[in-house]
């Protein structure tokens, strides 16, 4: 077992790497180390050689990540241009874990295949598969074939909806294991139709929420289990913006951070927020919500990393 400097790779490893320009919220301190394989058998290799009491954290395009202060200890793998091919044949996408969810659906679009539930979802399809990402009463559990990943010690495995055991927002995939690729199948479409859908989403999306803002999208799981199906009989009872603006936390502030005057579940980095100021702010909503409400919100964004050193 080695250390990850004494690993021969074809990627790139860099040490006390900070990782706030790799996050969406633009917070983060530094990982031991940041990987960043040229492709399968470069991560294989690695991790196979890699001492197993050093912790592999596998990290997307940090859409819908804290990194707290002090940063990650441990290897912090993030896989780039080798992982972000996208094909399309016979109702079936096969996408890199790297290949955005956007280009995605825009892809398979111009194929004639529906997975326009993509379009709007902030993120990569390997976070998407770990979080079983949704959006408008479709999620990655409703056409994932299998998911293809690398384990902690370096094998290959293939994992079907039933291994991963999908639930709101969830999987159960191991700790350490780095998903790579994942097969879709997509219901067959008239591309212009799908095109059409796709703006009329994009539309809604940056009417009701703050798109141009620092954010990591949705903050906590809606507290019915759901996703929003964007229909007009959707309810809203049971919606985690509802139960914050039943609490009066729209628009609250702490430090730099500050829930969303526009959609009062985006968690926003407003004025160099750090991410101890992110995080406690959002632990202040979950406080309040429950204060007035008895419903404990869920974290959907996820909280990594070990705080500042005092």
């Amino acid at each position: 077992m080695a250390q990850p400097d004494q690993i021969e790779i074809r990627g790139e490893l860099t040490p006390n790497r900070p990782l706030d320009g790799l996050t969406w919220l633009r917070v983060g301190g530094p990982a031991d180390w940041l990987f960043q394989p040229a492709d399968r058998e470069d991560l294989c290799a690695f991790m196979e050689q890699l001492d197993h009491d050093i912790r592999v954290f596998p990290m997307g395009v940090g859409s819908n990540l804290i990194v707290r202060d002090g940063g990650i200890r441990g290897v912090v793998v993030r896989l780039g241009r080798g992982f972000n091919q996208i094909d399309c044949d016979d109702g079936i996408v096969t996408a890199g874990a790297a290949a955005l969810d956007s280009m995605v659906a825009r892809k398979a679009a111009e194929a004639g295949l529906d997975l326009t539930f993509l379009r709007t979802i902030p993120g990569a399809i390997g976070g998407a598969v770990r979080m079983n990402a949704g959006c408008y009463g479709s999620y990655m559990a409703d056409h994932l074939i299998e998911a293809e990943a690398v384990t902690r010690n370096g094998n290959v495995v293939h994992l079907t909806p039933e291994m991963l055991k999908f639930a709101y927002r969830s999987t159960k995939l191991p700790r350490g294991w780095v998903i790579t690729s994942a097969r879709l199948r997509a219901r067959k479409a008239d591309p212009d139709g799908l095109q059409a859908r796709m703006a009329s989403q994009l539309a809604k999306r940056d009417a009701t929420q703050p798109t141009k803002e620092r954010s990591a999208g949705s903050t906590f799981r809606n507290p019915a289990g759901f996703s929003s199906t964007g229909w007009a009989d959707d309810t809203h009872e049971l919606k985690a913006w509802k139960v914050i603006d039943d609490a009066g936390m729209r628009g609250a502030w702490l430090g730099g951070a500050q829930m969303s005057e526009k959609h009062s579940n985006f968690l926003l980095n407003a004025n160099n927020a750090t991410a101890a100021e992110l995080e406690g702010l959002g632990e202040l909503v979950r406080k309040k919500v429950y204060q007035n409400s008895g419903i404990e919100l869920e974290w959907e964004i996820m909280r990594v990393g070990e705080p500042a050193p005092e």
